[in-house]
């Protein structure tokens, strides 16, 4: 019966405004038939006249708010309340009218570009969009344009992308930084009378490196002691940059200059200023002034920007001032060589030292004590020469380690200190001896010429061309016609029989005297003597029985005399209440 009906939106009258008429084929005009409305509204929003079908809106209505309702009508007998014709759907729709002025989704946008870009570098894009109906009519169709911006940026039209509009030589950030664009969305298809909605765009020039760094002075002036240590800060040279971030770092280069070598220079992070430091020792007396030339550049190039002007230069002027110096000595350190039998006063050797500053200030000498307690030495003020002041004694001590003082006469304050190391040369002062204490035995029965011990010896000198000892039998006493010794020429002898035959019985201990003498002059010898027992011996030649006076601590005891001890000793117990 019906299917929808149009009405426009925003009505304004004072009376309902009139939608339409639903007719019936039930209704002949003779007031038997009622009209019945159902559905979004029916009743509050929407009213129907009963008796005719006329179809009317209570209020004002908003397409974007709502833009169709859904209601249902049938007609009804008035008596009865019987249901005339079934149920019948129908639409509502409401026209739209441009009652919307396009809205941006953002009220301020932000962005940015690098400074020097080409003409139509994209910036950003803005987007409105507009409630009306774009099914309808140009009431939501949005045209961009810009209000306030001109003449450094252009927006599309149609998309809203914003670009750059002037050139590279245009768009410097040291210039102007900070760009406020209004653009506007107007609907219509931007014809007159269309409705317009605008937003503000913060634009920012982010920087490249197009400036270079430049000193802000040709010539700097420094001073420094002479005394300063590697390391040590001379002062500071500053250079500016009108960019910004990493675009401003800096580092600084000594490029010429006779100060090439004794000075560096480094790139304080924070400041970045060049920072001059000492790198090697200065020296007041032998230079008094240098001069450098240090370069300056960018540690980020950016090669569209690159020219000769890239770098720039300053020279810098470093005065060395005096300082008074401590004495210097001639050599870092000395050995001096002194016989161990030097006679007391003998001189060592000497020291050198002088005051390396202009003044040439007399220098006096001491030995620091606490290096030489047993004050064994002395030096003498004026002249430096080391001499003894006690006996040495190499085998005891083979080197004193001293240290001698040199200090200023005008200034006893400034001193130095410089390590002395004395050798002690061996003098043969020290007899030989046996290596160490032999037990020797002989066998009861043997053979003339037989070897029962080969010794050695050991001497506290150390000749230059090492030991040689001589083995002898001592020439006086019995024993040379029981034994004798034979020299080996390796500093070694043996012990030899010289008879068939021993009788422990007898005889049970021999001490037998050997000379050693060393190889070295003055020649050195002494006497050891080597005991030798008497001994049953199996057929090998191995040992079986020795008397008990010669396995005693005194050898020179003889049997009958340790049988007397017995005795004496059963006597005393016996006689003992």
């Amino acid at each position: 019966m019906w299917n929808q009906f149009f009405l426009q939106e925003e009505y304004t009258g004072s009376d309902y405004q009139y939608i339409g008429k639903l007719q019936s084929d039930q209704d002949h005009g003779n007031g038997v038939v009622k009209y019945v409305l159902s559905g979004e509204g029916a009743g509050t929003v929407f009213v129907i006249d009963e008796n005719n079908g006329d179809l009317h809106a209570t209020r004002r209505l908003d397409r974007e708010e709502k833009a169709f309702y859904v209601l249902r009508a049938t007609v009804v007998n008035k008596r009865t309340g019987q249901k005339l014709e079934p149920e019948t759907e129908f639409t509502i729709k409401l026209h739209d009218i441009n009652d919307n002025e396009p809205q941006f989704s953002k009220e301020v946008y932000t962005g940015s570009v690098p400074e020097r870009s080409d003409i139509g570098t994209s910036v950003i894009q803005v987007t409105a969009t507009d409630a009306d109906d774009s099914m309808y009519g140009n009431s939501a169709k949005l045209v961009y344009s810009i209000s306030q911006g001109h003449p450094y940026f252009s927006v599309d039209p149609n998309t809203g992308l914003i670009r750059t509009a002037l050139g590279p030589g245009d768009m410097d950030r040291e210039q102007r930084e900070h760009y406020q664009v209004v653009i506007e969305a107007k609907d219509m298809a931007g014809q007159r009378g269309g409705l317009t909605g605008t937003t503000v765009v913060n634009i920012t020039l982010t920087d490249v490196n197009d400036n270079p760094p430049r000193f802000t002075q040709s010539i700097y002036q420094f001073a420094v002691p002479e005394s300063s240590k590697s390391g040590t800060p001379v002062g500071r040279i500053q250079a500016t940059d009108r960019d910004i971030g990493r675009n401003a770092e800096m580092f600084f280069t000594i490029v010429s200059g006779d100060g090439m070598d004794m000075f560096d220079i480094s790139t304080d992070k924070d400041t970045q200023e060049g920072v001059i430091t000492v790198s090697k020792s200065l020296d007041y007396e032998k230079k008094q002034s240098y001069t450098v030339e240090i370069q300056v550049q960018n540690t980020q190039m950016d090669p569209r920007f690159m020219s000769s002007n890239s770098k720039d230069m300053a020279t810098v002027r470093i005065a060395v001032e005096d300082v008074d110096e401590p004495p210097l000595f001639d050599k870092a350190s000395y050995v001096m060589d002194v016989k161990e039998d030097a006679a007391l006063g003998a001189a060592v050797g000497s020291v050198s030292a002088m005051d390396p500053d202009s003044a040439r200030s007399m220098v006096k000498y001491s030995i620091d004590r606490r290096t030489d307690m047993d004050r064994l030495f002395n030096v003498h003020p004026g002249n430096g020469s080391v001499f003894l002041l006690k006996s040495l004694d190499r085998e005891e001590n083979p080197w004193h380690n001293i240290s001698v003082i040199a200090t200023e006469f005008n200034n006893p304050r400034q001193i130095s200190h410089v390590p002395v190391y004395i050798r002690l040369l061996d003098i043969n002062d020290n007899a030989p001896t046996f290596a160490t204490v032999y037990e020797t035995f002989v066998c009861e029965r043997t053979k003339a010429g037989q070897r029962i011990q080969t010794v050695s010896a050991v001497d506290a000198d150390e000749p230059s061309a090492g030991h040689k000892f001589f083995f002898s039998l001592a020439s006086e006493g019995n024993h040379r016609s029981n034994f004798t010794v034979r020299d080996n020429g390796d500093n070694t002898a043996g012990i030899l029989t010289r008879r068939a035959s021993y009788s422990r019985l007898l005889q049970s201990v021999y001490l037998v005297p050997v000379v050693i003498t060393d190889g070295d002059y003055p020649m050195q010898s002494s006497t050891g003597t080597l005991t030798v027992r008497v001994c049953t011996c199996d057929r090998e030649g191995n040992m079986e029985l020795c008397n008990a006076e010669a396995l005693s601590s005194s050898p020179g005891l003889s049997t009958g005399a340790l049988i007397a001890i017995l005795l004496c000793a059963i006597i005393l117990l016996r006689s003992d209440p």
